[in-house]
């Protein structure tokens, strides 16, 4: 295995993402601590700051921390909604910029991306480093800004770009390590969460220079996987390759306002987003063999699967759904209090490799369905909005069903129709 003599990659991470694009949007945010939040301010105190900037992290609020307790550290912290569209929309623009300077290796998320390193680029990083904020600073807004870290490898970067947040930049080069690395605490490793670090702990493990003493075949031992051992690689600087991926399901998931939080609004949401996850699945080329329901009722919970037929229509989708809903009010209170609903599709096969099943004898109605669900799709595309659906469409307050915040997932302009 190849272990770099110099830096080859740069990790760039925008800090405070979300809040930052809702104060360079509205400039009466800007310098404010700002917190974003799912749902309309009426709903406030019943829900959660999902992001905020880097004012309100500076008063000492953090992500996913429920509105009250926000408001408590931080009394000036203004709520606003989000706006998952023009999030989408400016991580493109960002990416064209820094495409302009740098070629974009991988798209890690939302706020998150990853470069190959050329010549040019190793001999003088902190140039390149300049050029993409004051390209982004120039051309999207000043408001935006981001961190960057450079590495001999992807895993050191993305540690190195946390170190100096926000707007830093740092530069891990192979000859001045492991000493940069070796005073950070565990946490600091991608991956590494308390129930990771409670099973270092257990092993005698309790800091970086603990874990970089280790051996590969040890860590791959505690992490019970593969990972593991390339972990140990990664953090002693040796060049690795991201391992192929395959895509496991599609789905989504709603946080439903209070006035929704009954079976008939619960189901009428599951419906918008299994439609919306349905669509995704077909531009993306798959059926699916397994349907699940999973609802969050207040101190209690309920879940429930069906089998499929390698399936991609509307039609399918929505019988197998109410299939599931059935089963749900027959085993939860009708006056259940749902206070989250989501739906996924998975045991996924490509298009091309579809195995009918010859027992069914459904291959009329199955074509008889796709047919008019692709039609449907046709004309939405045509029209670049929703204009026909499969039965009822009642979108929760707040908007943005299927088309939520997102970090590990980019939304698609058809997600929001």
């Amino acid at each position: 295995m190849r272990k770099p003599e110099t830096i080859e990659k740069l990790y760039l991470d925008f800090d405070g993402f979300f809040a930052s694009v809702m104060q360079q949007a509205d400039p009466k945010l800007r310098g404010r601590p700002v917190g974003v939040i799912p749902f309309e301010t009426s709903a406030a105190n019943s829900t959660v700051v999902i992001a905020c900037s880097k004012e309100a992290k500076a008063a000492g609020c953090k992500n996913v921390m429920r509105v009250p307790e926000a408001l408590a550290v931080c009394p000036d912290l203004v709520l606003v909604t989000q706006r998952p569209d023009l999030f989408r929309r400016a991580h493109n623009a960002l990416l064209n910029e820094i495409g302009c300077e740098i070629p974009i290796e991988t798209v890690k998320s939302i706020d998150e991306l990853a470069c190959a390193l050329d010549r040019t680029s190793i001999a003088a990083p902190q140039d390149l480093a300049s050029r993409i904020k004051r390209r982004i600073s120039q051309n999207i807004g000043s408001q935006i800004t981001c961190s960057i870290g450079f590495a001999a490898n992807r895993l050191l970067a993305k540690i190195a770009c946390k170190i100096d947040k926000p707007n830093g930049v740092t530069i891990w080069a192979p000859d001045h390590m492991p000493e940069l690395l070796l005073p950070l605490p565990l946490e600091t490793i991608p991956g590494v969460g308390k129930r990771m670090e409670q099973r270092l702990n257990s092993a005698g493990i309790t800091t970086m220079r603990d874990l970089w003493h280790t051996q590969p075949k040890q860590l791959r031992a505690l992490w019970r996987n593969v990972n593991g051992e390339r972990m140990w690689y990664a953090l002693h600087g040796y060049a690795l390759h991201a391992m192929p991926t395959s895509r496991g399901m599609y789905g989504h998931g709603r946080v439903l306002p209070p006035s929704w939080r009954t079976v008939e609004h619960a189901r009428s949401c599951s419906r918008l987003l299994l439609t919306k996850a349905a669509r995704r699945m077909r531009r993306g080329g798959y059926h699916a063999s397994l349907l699940w329901l999973w609802l969050d009722i207040r101190n209690d919970a309920w879940f429930g699967q069906r089998e499929l037929h390698a399936v991609q229509d509307d039609h399918a989708c929505l019988e197998g759904l109410d299939a599931l809903w059935a089963k749900a009010q027959r085993e939860i209170a009708y006056r259940a209090e749902i206070v989250r609903v989501g739906v996924t599709l998975s045991g996924l096969t490509p298009a091309s490799e579809r195995q009918l099943d010859l027992l069914l004898d459904d291959d009329k109605k199955r074509r008889r369905c796709e047919l008019i669900t692709n039609t449907i799709d046709r004309l939405n595309q045509k029209f670049g909005k929703r204009v026909v659906t499969l039965g009822p469409w009642t979108p929760p307050p707040g908007g943005y069903a299927g088309g939520k915040i997102a970090y590990s997932r980019i939304p698609s302009a058809e997600d929001f129709w």
